[in-house]
């Protein structure tokens, strides 16, 4: 009886229907949104000498994701410098809902399995993760994990650039979560 007053175009739900959803979310536990990112997590060729810092990338984990995701794919930018993309990991399979603290900076990375990185071409020049570069100031950096609609990006490869696959990325995500540090 209930449902035939919302008879004009709303849905009635069943009680199951009715459960709020579990939100996409991302998460590390090297720091909290918008919290500090730790100096083990900072780039190593910003120029010093601090033994704290060896550019590994940190831990994340994500849940919620869209039950249609056929993989996942991380981007992370500098917001406070032009949006510059330091990292790009995709092709991570969709049996993953983490990565570990410090991926191999290598095309295919051991772990976690079939993902590809591309390589960064800034004052790191290597493949995958380049941490916070900021000297002098305190810069807001984003974690982007998209869930996609495809195992794999095929039209991505070594010599992608990080612009290119960010667009592939985009293009193929039906959602996303996010995380911000400073440094």
């Amino acid at each position: 009886m209930f449902c035939a007053l919302f008879a004009l175009g709303a849905a009635c739900l069943s009680p199951a229907a009715s459960a709020a959803q579990t939100a996409f979310t991302l998460s590390s536990t090297a720091f909290a949104n918008g919290g500090l990112i730790p100096k083990v997590h900072e780039c190593t060729s910003g120029g010093g000498n601090d033994p704290a810092k060896k550019n590994e990338s940190p831990p994340l984990a994500w849940s919620g994701a869209p039950a249609a995701a056929k993989s996942y794919a991380i981007v992370m930018r500098d917001l406070d410098n032009a949006n510059l993309i330091h990292w790009v990991i995709y092709d991570i399979p969709a049996s993953t809902a983490s990565l570990p603290q410090n991926v191999q900076h290598v095309y295919r990375p051991p772990v976690p399995a079939g993902s590809r990185q591309v390589y960064y071409r800034g004052s790191a020049s290597l493949y995958g993760y380049q941490g916070p570069c900021s000297p002098s100031t305190v810069n807001t950096y984003e974690f982007v994990v998209h869930a996609l609609d495809r195992a794999s990006l095929t039209g991505l490869n070594s010599g992608s650039s990080t612009q290119a696959a960010a667009r592939a990325i985009t293009a193929a995500s039906i959602g996303s979560a996010r995380l911000t540090g400073e440094s």
